[in-house]
Order: C-alpha cells, then structure tokens, then sequence
C-alpha cells in the first residue's frame, strides 16, 4: 500500500494568484521617487507586472467614460471637414457621426429605398433628392452641369435633349421613398425632390409638420394639391419647365391652387411658369404674409405684371433669364405696388421701352435698383429710371451700352442715393466724370467704382513700366 505525504512548496493556483494594480504599486512603493533616476528605472522595471508575449498592452480608450451627449458637443467644436475622419475611429463615432449630418444631398435611390439613409443619418432637416431620382448608369464618370440641376451620365449615353426626362424614376418609387424618409426624418425642415405626386407630398406633410422650405421640380396643377397641407410652409420654389432638360405646365389654375393652401408663404419662386394675371393676382390676394417673389424664365400671358398691384406687402421682386418681361403692357401703366423695396433684374432682355415704362412704374416706390447682365438697358432705356424718385442703393454690373453722361443724368435726381456700385461698364469712363458727378461721389456713404476694367488695370500699373512698348524690364548692373 502505497503513502502519499503532504508536499512541500505545493505551487499556488494561478486562480488564486492575484497581479498587483498600479495603485497598490503605487501606495507600497512610492518611497521609491526619492531615489536616483537610474536607481528608480531599474527598480521600477522589477516591480512593472511581466506582460504576456502573446498580448500587447494598448492605451486605455478615456472617450467610454463619456456619455454620447457630451462627446457629440466634442465633436461638434471640430470642423465640419475633419469630422468624416473621426467617423472611422469606431462603431460608436461613426454613429456619432451620423447623428450630427444635418444636410444630405442624395446620389443613389438605393440608399433611401434600403432604409440605411435613416438609420445611418436619423436627425436630418434639410435633404435634396434631384440627383437621386435620376437613373444614372454605374461607374458613370460625365457630371452635367445645370444652373438649376446637376447629375452624372454614362460615356455615350447623354445622346438626346429628352435623356432627364427619360431616365427619372417613376412617380410611384418616389412617392415610396418620400413615405420611407418621412416615416423615420419627422424634424424635416427643407425638401427638394423632383417628379413627385399629390400623394407623396401629403405623406411628407402627415409626418414632418414643421417642415418650411419646400422645391419642387417638374411638377404640375394637379401636384400642387397636396401643398396646402403643410400647414407651417414659408418658402416655395417651383422649377415647372427647364428647357434642354424637361417639361411640364403649371398654369394660373395652379397658381390658383397654390394661393388656397399656402397662405402663410414669405418666399415664392417660379422657373417656367405660365401662368398670368389671375394667377397673380390670386397670390397677391391669398398669400398677404408675401414679400419675396422671383419670376425665372417665364411663359406668362400679357397683363401678368398687372396682377403685382394686388401684392400689397411684397418687398423684393426678381426678375431672372427674362426674354421678354410682359408682351402687352400697356393696362399696367396705372399699377403700383406700394411697399416694395427692391428691384433685381438679372440676365433679362430690356429692349422693349413700353414694358420697362411699365415695369418701372410699377416698382416706382423701390429704394434698391439692380441691373446685372441685362441686354438691351442702353442710354434710352436707363433714362426711364427717372421715375424712381427714393432710390438709396443702385447696383451697375455688366451693363455694357451705359455711358457715363446718362448715368449722370439719372442719379443727379436721386437725392436720397446713398450707395452706387458700377462694376464692369465698359462705356463707362472715369475721364468722363463731371465735378458735379464728383461731388455727388464724395457725399455717398458707399462707393463701388471699377466701370472699366481695362481702364483700371491700366491706372493701377501707371509707373511700373509694364505694357509699354520698349520697355525694359531687366536693367543692367
């Protein structure tokens, strides 16, 4: 029969066995700082807990101790350029990260149709899905270019004027997609989506009620129905007829339509409307919050700048890419829109005196005037901006067949001008300028004077030997 005695030095079971933590290290052994520095690293070295071969010590992550409000108010002081970076650090920033996108700007149909586009970015308030509800080939590598639209077509597939119209999605797929972000965007604040139905806006305004900036592009009378149940809508833009791209109509039953359910509006935009003066006047009498109205590329009937009398708080008008602002003018002679405050005529054709008269009798209560790149506002047409008689601010850009003496003539009657800016009139001379024009330069609170550029250039390198002829510009030692 064997005997098996008790054994000496019976090793300790690593269960048992407990590493020593820093702070006990710590507590045992601070004495230790009093001594040399080699002294205290070599010591120190025996003391360190022997690390595994097979594991490496990483930094502790000091971020996990942070709840994800206040590491959200972090990354919120980072520039918005660095904070995709920071979305790759790990699962819980990329999340993080998503939370704080506000604007969108979708490219792939598939993303919002998946549902990732809300789990991935839940707090979105302003998003825009043109570029999405175009059927774009992959690895399409062509950006086109729009001043109203952008999008990306294959090599060779950009062949006809009808491609937009002939690859968006169809309206059903957007209708599902404008439910789907509804459903999970309830703080949406703007929308810009294209080819869209009535339905589809009434799911947007079921869900997202505090959305105010709404753009709608190839939309016609029967979609403008569902706009009148958003109930807190302020600003609207239309985009109806965009030519080389698509078409569609929106006529002054649309207009009619839009002025019965949008009544709080303050901003309205019309690209390629063709409505006229019923549909204007139905605006002007609906929508009294108004005060910004900006016609784009019209298709209106004559008369229509008749119907701007009844827009009794309108501010600003804005007239873009005009080719002909009113074909029969003559019953708007008499209107006036007594609380308008600015003029903008941007890219229109001014040829016609009769509509310009009209136009600018109109608008004869405006103290700001601005002309950019409008053909035709020659030396007869300007004289008719005689009539504003309270003009504070005029702006000069691109108005090529203005002189010097016709501007003088008009502005001299403006004693309440405060701010003149002329840029890029080339027939218009700094050598021409009367000492009353001078005086009137002197008494302006802002002056913006560069009329010729050429001019300018020319004056700024007086001295400097540059473009003359012969001259030298290397002189010898």
């Amino acid at each position: 029969m064997s005997y098996r005695g008790k054994k000496e030095n019976s090793p300790v079971s690593p269960l048992k066995k407990r590493r020593a933590s820093w702070s006990e290290l710590w507590v045992n052994h601070h004495h230790l700082l009093s001594s040399s520095p080699l002294d205290l690293a070599a010591k120190f070295q025996s003391l360190t807990p022997p690390v595994s071969k097979s594991k490496t010590l990483l930094p502790p992550d000091f971020t996990l101790l942070l709840p994800d409000l206040i590491l959200i108010r972090i990354i919120e002081k980072i520039p918005k350029s660095h904070r995709k970076i920071l979305s790759l650090v790990c699962k819980r920033w990329f999340k993080l990260h998503g939370r704080l996108v506000r604007s969108l700007r979708l490219s792939d149909w598939g993303f919002l149709a998946s549902g990732r586009l809300i789990s991935r970015f839940p707090n979105l308030d302003t998003v825009d899905l043109v570029s999405g509800c175009l059927i774009s080939p992959p690895n399409s590598g062509i950006l086109v270019n729009h001043r109203i639209v952008s999008f990306t077509v294959g090599v060779g597939s950009y062949q006809s004027w009808s491609f937009f119209e002939e690859n968006l999605l169809s309206v059903e797929i957007v209708d599902r997609g404008l439910k789907s972000l509804a459903g999970g965007c309830s703080n949406l604040r703007k929308l810009v989506v294209t080819n869209a139905s009535e339905l589809g806006l009434l799911n947007v305004a079921e869900e997202c009620s505090r959305l105010q900036e709404l753009e709608l592009h190839k939309c016609s009378d029967s979609v403008l129905l569902g706009i009148g149940a958003f109930e807190n809508l302020q600003i609207l833009r239309l985009v109806v007829n965009v030519d080389g791209l698509y078409h569609s109509l929106v006529s002054d039953i649309g207009l009619m339509i839009l002025a019965q359910g949008c009544k709080r509006l303050v901003k309205l935009e019309l690209v390629g409307c063709e409505g006229g003066f019923d549909g204007i006047k139905e605006i002007g009498e609906c929508c009294q919050m108004l005060e910004e109205l900006t016609v784009c590329d019209h298709k209106m009937e004559s008369g229509w700048l008749g119907g701007l009398r009844y827009c009794e708080n309108l501010k600003t008008l804005k007239l873009v890419s005009c080719k002909k602002i009113d074909k029969d003018p003559d019953d708007c002679l008499s209107c006036c829109c007594p609380a308008l405050e600015r003029l903008q005529l941007e890219k229109c054709q001014l040829r016609d005196k009769n509509t310009v008269k009209a136009l600018f009798k109109i608008c004869e209560a405006a103290r700001e005037i601005v002309f950019q790149d409008c053909w035709g506002l020659d030396n007869d047409i300007f004289s008719l901006a005689a009539a504003f008689g309270r003009v504070k601010l005029l702006y000069l850009e691109g108005c090529s067949l203005l002189t010097t003496s016709s501007l003088e003539s008009v502005i001299l009657h403006w004693h309440e001008l405060e701010h003149l800016k002329v840029v890029s009139c080339k027939n218009i001379k700094d050598s021409e300028v009367s000492p009353s024009l001078s005086a009137l330069f002197s008494a302006l609170v802002e002056l913006q004077w560069r009329p010729d550029t050429r001019s300018h250039l020319s004056s700024s390198l007086t001295g400097t030997g540059i473009g003359e002829k012969g001259g030298k510009f290397f002189k010898k030692a």
